[in-house]
């Protein structure tokens, strides 16, 4: 069974009742009745995804008996994103975001949030589909960086970058056909980073609402580097000018 899975149409209907931590169920295309009406209600005035997928997913998530119904849970509650502004405002700082356009990859997504943790991140945002979500497996390649961090998963990202502009952040993404070096430009909080996706980098919605792309040049015969590597070169970058800016 797959670590972060509650089968079953009963244990799910607890779970939601229960308020355990669930970032997405799973619906078979086949699944009907009471039961599955009642989770769905559950869910969605929970604000909790629902996915209809092929039976067959399902019976490669778990073993036995999931009557069409499996939960995916999260390794904690997740933030909104007003929850990571009042954690800026509550450190008396500027707010420093880090959002995400979809990472799929669990343990890129755990070391991006340990990046963050070590960086003075306030908050990370992540979309809520296609893009991976706080699993166990997460969890543990964050280090523990999870438990410090708070994490928001929104439903429409670009809406979000526009709530942020509102709250006066920058937005800034990163992406190689960028003018500029990430270190040619000023870069100090209050400040959004915006880094894509391992295959596809920023979406191009999310592309055309940052405020500034940047680039980090690369010298050698790869094309980029891992997302993890690059968002940790562009928030120290931001630490080092933070600290200059109030120095002089």
């Amino acid at each position: 069974m797959d670590e972060d899975a509650i089968p079953g149409r009963r244990a799910v209907l607890e779970a939601l009742r229960a308020g355990r931590p669930i970032r997405k169920i799973l619906l078979s295309r086949t699944a009907h009745g009471a039961g599955v009406k009642d989770i769905v209600h559950e869910a969605k005035g929970l604000g909790i995804v629902l996915q209809s997928v092929d039976p067959r997913r399902l019976d490669e998530l778990v073993r036995g008996a999931h009557q069409g119904v499996i939960a995916l849970t999260a390794a904690r509650p997740m933030a909104s994103v007003d929850d990571i502004l009042a954690n800026a405002r509550a450190k008396g700082e500027p707010p420093f975001v880090l959002v995400l356009d979809g990472v799929e990859d669990p343990a890129n997504l755990g070391a991006l949030i340990r990046t963050a943790e070590g960086a003075g991140v306030h908050g990370v945002i992540i979309p809520k589909h296609r893009a991976a979500g706080l699993t166990p497996a997460v969890a543990r390649s964050s280090a523990g960086a999870v438990e410090h961090v708070p994490v928001a998963a929104v439903t429409n990202l670009v809406r979000t970058l526009e709530e942020l502009k509102q709250a006066g952040l920058w937005v800034v993404g990163a992406a190689p056909e960028a003018k500029d070096a990430y270190h040619a430009v000023r870069l100090v909080p209050p400040l959004a980073v915006v880094m894509g996706g391992e295959e596809r980098g920023l979406g191009r919605l999310v592309r055309e609402h940052c405020d500034l792309l940047v680039r980090l040049p690369m010298r050698g015969k790869v094309a980029s580097l891992n997302v993890s590597v690059a968002a940790g070169v562009l928030l120290f970058e931001i630490i080092r000018q933070t600290a200059t800016a109030q120095s002089s």
